[in-house]
């Protein structure tokens, strides 16, 4: 079963360039849960479109399963690359492996490391009171532990 679905999904995928895997899991139970995004979002139909491609291609009577496509939620962490690069512009909150907490506008992605900008307030070098700087920390993935884009609403 298993083997089956991953060509079933790569297929569907192939003709879907827009959107991309992000989790498939199949339990003893036959229960199929398909979890994609795309870069520039995943609307209603293009889970349906992949269900299809999946569901239209397996027999029922030779075994039974149940098959949940869905979109990786807003309040998912990134996992891929890929959706890095889609958030470009978003503010994210990054925990690291040093237990260190960065947030900030991702505003550049390669296939290395994540760059994020912020501005914070800071004593001034001299004399009293505060100063605004610019902040700009280089995170490579492997550092990364989860980031997630923040949400505001204006």
């Amino acid at each position: 079963m298993q083997e089956k679905v991953e060509n079933l999904l790569s297929k569907a995928l192939k003709e879907h360039p827009s959107l991309f895997l992000i989790d498939l899991s199949i339990t003893e139970t036959n229960q199929i849960r398909v979890t994609i995004d795309g870069d520039k979002g995943v609307k209603v139909e293009d889970c349906i479109a992949i269900s299809r491609a999946i569901e239209h291609n397996l027999d029922r009577e030779e075994q039974d399963f149940s098959l949940e496509v869905m979109s990786a939620g807003v309040s998912e962490p990134l996992v891929l690359s890929r959706q890095y690069k889609k958030n470009v512009g978003r503010k994210l909150k990054v925990k690291t492996e040093a237990g260190k907490t960065v947030e900030g506008e991702l505003t550049n992605v390669d296939e290395e490391a994540v760059t994020l900008k912020w501005k914070t307030r800071e004593p001034k070098p001299v004399g009293k009171g505060k100063v605004t700087v610019q902040k700009e920390a280089v995170l490579p993935y492997k550092e990364i532990v989860e980031a997630k884009v923040m949400v505001t609403f204006n």
